[in-house]
């Protein structure tokens, strides 16, 4: 009688979960460009994270003069879109193409404790870093308390 440990190549679960991986994967870079499915790749990238109660988005632009790129607010939804200043190269190939090129516009939701209208914005080395203060009426307050 032989006997068999029941060990992680032979659960179904992890074969399943392998499985999930691989297919994510495949979603993610489907032709190899590191265009994916699942948000990754899409031009241009944008880090947004809280900093104390201000909400920034950092987005790599680079090759956009500060003057070609436009920033617009409607509600809470922030539209960010560009122009290059530089057209692109029309003569020759590239050995290698990875950065992204062309036009682009983008919208983002932005969280309902920040204020757009009051958003500011700074271009500096290709990264364009847009801070969104928080709302008056969401940062904590002190509360004088009176006795008597």
């Amino acid at each position: 009688m032989a006997l068999f440990r029941y060990g992680r190549d032979l659960d179904p679960t992890n074969a399943l979960f392998r499985l999930q991986e691989e297919l994510e994967r495949a979603f993610e870079s489907p032709f190899g460009h590191g265009l994916g499915l699942l948000g990754r790749g899409v031009h241009p990238a944008i880090n947004i994270f809280k900093s104390g109660e201000d909400v920034v988005l950092r987005v790599e632009v680079p090759g956009f003069a500060p003057e070609n790129l436009t920033i617009a607010s409607q509600g809470q939804t922030l539209t960010l879109s560009g122009k290059p200043g530089t057209p692109l190269e029309a003569s020759g190939s590239y050995h290698r193409r990875e950065r992204a090129s062309g036009d682009f516009s983008r919208s983002i939701e932005l969280p309902r404790e920040v204020d757009p209208a009051r958003a500011t914005a700074q271009c500096k080395h290709g990264v364009l870093t847009i801070r969104v203060p928080a709302r008056e009426e969401v940062k904590p307050r002190q509360i004088s308390i009176t006795g008597g």
